[in-house]
């Protein structure tokens, strides 16, 4: 015969859970927005943001090492459609400068010599720029919009950071395993060569 456990719930210990849930819910949202709290501060003569005008860049910091993808859309009349759009925008930025900060390291790959010994050649570059679209590059987060009040276009920024970037790349078994090795020994110095200082 089975026996079954009876759990009986504490509607007080219930509610504490949940207060408690969406109090940590509510500090995590708040450290996120504080973090990004001054994009929108640093802005030219017309006051449109840097971070617009910049546009997508390779970038290192004291916080780290991040790809930032700036998409935008036009008018909509659907402010959300719109959003998600220039929101979508950002994101396929990010996978574009991704693609280019490999098809950087192929090459460097390839100028270092070590490309011979795995067989990895010019041909294989064009390749791997193909393999990326299959990459599950999870982690991407939009950080901030800005709505030109002008044209009512809406911009959107979006972020991942180096060590996401390459998490996705050392479990991408579509890529060359010696540039995904190349990568992980190479990777940051390649990053830091190429990307805008922010100081």
């Amino acid at each position: 015969m089975k026996k079954y456990i009876s759990v009986t719930t504490n509607p007080n210990m219930t509610r504490i859970a949940m207060r408690w849930c969406v109090s940590v819910g509510m500090v995590w949202a708040l450290l996120a927005c504080a973090s990004h709290s001054n994009l929108n501060d640093a802005t030219d003569a017309n006051g449109v943001p840097a971070w617009v005008n910049e546009g997508s860049v390779i970038r290192t910091s004291k916080d780290g090492r991040r790809f930032h993808g700036v998409g935008s859309a036009p008018m909509m009349g659907n402010l959300s459609l719109q959003t998600s759009t220039a929101d979508n925008h950002a994101r396929s930025e990010i996978n574009r400068i991704l693609a280019s900060y490999v098809e950087i390291v192929s090459r460097d790959f390839i100028a270092s010599g070590d490309a011979d010994e795995s067989g990895f050649n010019d041909q294989d570059v064009a390749q791997q720029m193909d393999q990326l679209a299959n990459i599950d590059l999870t982690g991407i987060q939009v950080i901030g919009h800005w709505t030109d009040k002008k044209n009512k276009v809406v911009y959107s920024i979006a972020e991942v950071n180096m060590q996401q970037v390459r998490e996705a790349i050392k479990s991408a078994e579509s890529l060359h395993p010696g540039l995904r090795r190349f990568i992980k020994v190479e990777g940051d110095t390649i990053f830091d060569r190429i990307a805008t200082s922010e100081e």
